[in-house]
């Protein structure tokens, strides 16, 4: 790594500290840019070649860990447990990662609606894919392994329980001490709902 690259990714790394510190202290409403410039010792300027916005730093802050995080749980899932028991070892990963943060999921959860644009969108919106495409990949081997039925494609189905995942992680940390357990017991309810009717 050359010293240029070096010195960017410090820069970068100071602006992510800076944006997660002020963001959980100050409040997300409550924190500008200008603030979070000078706690990362960075021009305005600077920070503008990162984030084009406080909505894109929240994305700065979480896209590399939640890239890693995705990794994780995609590799979860064990190819002979029932398909809602390779689900619930998924998006577990996610439920106990946002857990250890939950000021800061409040405000991804928050911001992540309609972003579609940004310096850190695509990276964003890329990891979302890989999710998606994961859980579709185990729909469709539990079709071809006839354990659900539904004449309807795999990436649908992924998609449907994809929603009721998001919905049920909104649901849940917006308590004010999210408990991960409790809330992987309301999801599992949830999906069982949502997959009885694949079993027919």
């Amino acid at each position: 790594m050359s010293l240029r690259e070096k010195k960017k990714l410090e820069t970068r790394e100071r602006i992510r500290a800076a944006a997660a510190e002020l963001f959980t202290r100050r409040g997300y409403a409550a924190a500008t840019m200008r603030q979070i410039a000078q706690r990362a010792h960075v021009g305005l300027g600077t920070l503008f070649n990162y984030a084009e916005d406080k909505r894109d730093l929240v994305f700065l802050i979480f896209n590399e860990e939640l890239n890693a995080i995705t990794d994780v749980a995609l590799a979860a899932p064990r190819p002979e447990q029932p398909l809602i028991e390779q689900l619930m070892a998924v998006f577990g990963v996610h439920y106990r990662w946002l857990g250890e943060k939950p000021a800061l999921a409040r405000i991804l959860l928050q911001e992540l609606t309609f972003y579609s644009s940004g310096k850190q969108a695509a990276t964003f919106l890329g990891i979302r894919k890989r999710l998606i495409d994961g859980i579709e990949q185990l729909i469709e081997r539990s079709k071809k392994e006839k354990k659900i039925k539904s004449s309807e494609s795999a990436a649908l189905i992924a998609r449907h329980i994809f929603f009721v995942y998001s919905a049920s992680l909104r649901w849940w940390i917006a308590a004010a001490h999210p408990d991960p357990q409790k809330g992987l017991a309301d999801l599992r309810r949830l999906l069982r709902l949502q997959l009885d009717g694949l079993y027919r």
